[in-house]
């Protein structure tokens, strides 16, 4: 829900904040922030916060010394581990240049596009995210280390499930800031844990994959824990995953989700550099659950793509991508490659086993693959290629 200016001024009063953090991300997806007194606020919305650009991945080239925040007002949230009396709220925002021209480098504006297209087009997009991450114990000085939290399996209980209360913690804390968690376990790695999110829009989607990661990571630090997203902490154990459930319908209510699964499948391999973008997200592929060919399936089985219809809905899960992707990118790609799946009317490749097509066994590969692409080019701007092909 969008607020009016005087209606956040009024809010900010009544919830006696004190600070707000104005968010945004870079290339990779790093949630960044500068802090605004409640004095400032007309002006965020009003002119922008300026920002030095020069030192934030995505935006190094760009020809001017400042870019401006203006907020989202409907992102508005309450932190709710900062204290009660002077609370600090957050907002997230939208790059603007000096001139007023949205920054085609910021990777929000880059979704906001990608779904105005589908909407031109009378499609709809939904995605839903089930993400993976390690606790792992800090040594005396707090610093974090390689040793798991608990040695529990998949879908264990406590005792055994030392990492219960955090999630807890976790899905309530997100909960309490407007988000929607479905479930959550313990994952198949000792100290692994899965928290799966419900469907939302493009933006929605990506905003709460991003406030999560920000809540995971405080939670566990308050439980003196350090949180791991990265795609292969510990060599000889489960990765890291971040399935992407991708739903899809057409102006009349037509479930399209199967020719948009169909879509993205022919363009995975150029877009695999920046669903996998760390040299690490190359050796999760192949290991457990983590696929490494250009497959599907419709029996749960460990292909790239999983695709189900209940219910009369159809859902097709991607779970090559891994956490250290930038969710803002990633799903502007998917709603892409899934609009070209629904216009040519793709239907999902015949299964290859064996023989199907691997996705990038490198970082390198993938970049090459990305560098060549048409498709890619016509996405992603210069600022945030250089970024991922350096």
């Amino acid at each position: 829900m969008e607020y009016a200016v005087d209606e956040i001024m009024k809010y900010i009063e009544e919830e006696d904040a004190k600070f707000i953090r104005l968010a945004f991300r870079d290339a990779y997806g790093v949630q960044k922030n500068i802090s605004v007194m409640p004095g400032e606020i007309r002006k965020a919305f009003d002119s922008g916060i300026p920002i030095n650009p020069r030192r934030i991945a995505g935006f190094r080239d760009y020809p001017y010394a400042s870019l401006f925040l203006k907020p989202d007002s409907s992102t508005l949230s309450v932190l709710p581990w900062r204290p009660d009396s002077g609370k600090v709220l957050r907002m997230y925002c939208d790059l603007y240049t000096p001139d007023g021209e949205r920054v085609e480098a910021d990777t929000r504006a880059i979704l906001k596009k990608a779904a105005e297209k589908a909407a031109e087009a009378g499609i709809s997009f939904r995605f839903g995210s089930e993400m993976e991450f390690y606790l792992f114990s800090k040594d005396e000085n707090g610093n974090p280390t390689r040793i798991p939290y608990d040695c529990a399996g998949y879908m264990d209980i406590a005792p055994a499930d030392r990492c219960e209360n955090v999630r807890r913690e976790i899905c309530l804390t997100i909960e309490r800031m407007g988000l929607t968690p479905e479930r959550s376990h313990h994952e198949q790695g000792p100290g692994q844990n899965e928290i799966d999110f419900h469907y939302a829009r493009p933006i929605k989607a990506a905003d709460q994959t991003t406030t999560f990661k920000m809540v995971v990571n405080t939670i566990a630090d308050r439980y003196g824990l350090s949180a791991d997203f990265s795609p292969m902490p510990l060599p000889d154990r489960p990765g890291n995953g971040y399935h992407i459930n991708i739903y899809a319908e057409d102006r009349e209510g037509k479930d399209v989700a199967a020719c948009a699964a169909a879509g993205i499948l022919n363009r995975i391999r150029e877009i695999t550099l920046f669903l996998n973008p760390s040299e690490e997200s190359y050796a999760r592929f192949g290991i457990n659950t983590a696929p490494d060919r250009v497959d599907w399936s419709d029996e749960g089985a460990s292909e790239l793509m999983y695709v189900e219809e209940s219910f009369g809905r159809t859902r097709a899960e991607l779970r090559s991508p891994d956490a250290s992707c930038n969710p803002y990118l990633v799903y502007a790609l998917l709603i892409y490659a899934g609009l070209e799946g629904i216009q040519n009317c793709m239907k999902l490749p015949e299964k290859a086993g064996e023989e199907s097509l691997l996705l990038p066994g490198s970082r390198r590969e993938a970049a090459k693959l990305a560098k060549t692409s048409d498709f890619v080019r016509a996405v992603v701007p210069a600022g945030i290629m250089n970024e991922y092909l350096h």
